[in-house]
């Protein structure tokens, strides 16, 4: 079984496209165009299942449409409509310089000049000029962290930990 901290979330599948099985594909992350991958994982009733990529092409930088193996009419596309997709992660071929937003989802974040746990990425909020961290701590709160490289001083992909610099005083707020 796939568990949750395995894969990553890039997108979600919108409406059909057509009547032999396309799809359409909203997407915040091209890694399945960039990765070695034969399929995305989608989760259906709870449960992540994998789906062969037959092909795609893009329609735009956030749209794909989508032909999974054996999914070849308009009626079987409708029902994987609304579903959340996700990338293994073991698959990525992002460095650790090169993670993207969704991949560190997920990842805890250390304050770098205590050592202490700060919380876990729940999300990244990067639609405005000024990226942000949205952090569950381990209270149950939520803090906004400038994900600003210049704070950033570690990353390390493999046990899934920020180290940040955190400027004075944003933990007491």
């Amino acid at each position: 079984m796939i568990r949750p901290e395995e894969v990553f979330l890039i997108g979600k599948l919108g409406r059909p496209h057509g009547v032999k099985g396309e799809i359409t594909f909203i997407f915040t992350d091209d890694v399945f165009d960039r990765a070695d991958a034969e399929y995305l994982l989608l989760e259906l009733d709870g449960i992540l299942v994998p789906f062969f990529m037959e092909e795609y092409r893009f329609k735009s930088d956030e749209t794909a449409l989508m032909k999974f193996c054996d999914i070849d009419t308009q009626e079987q596309a409708r029902r994987l409509t609304g579903a959340k997709v996700f990338f293994p992660r073991a698959l990525s071929n992002s460095s650790e310089d090169g993670l993207s937003w969704s991949e560190i989802v997920g990842f805890s974040l250390m304050d770098a000049a205590t050592g202490q746990l700060v919380g876990t990425i729940a999300q990244v909020d990067d639609s405005t000029i000024n990226t942000l961290f949205d952090i569950h701590t381990p209270k149950g709160d939520n803090l906004l962290i400038p994900a600003h490289a210049e704070l950033i001083e570690k990353v390390d992909a493999e046990v899934k930990t920020i180290w940040a610099r955190l400027p004075e005083g944003i933990l007491d707020i």
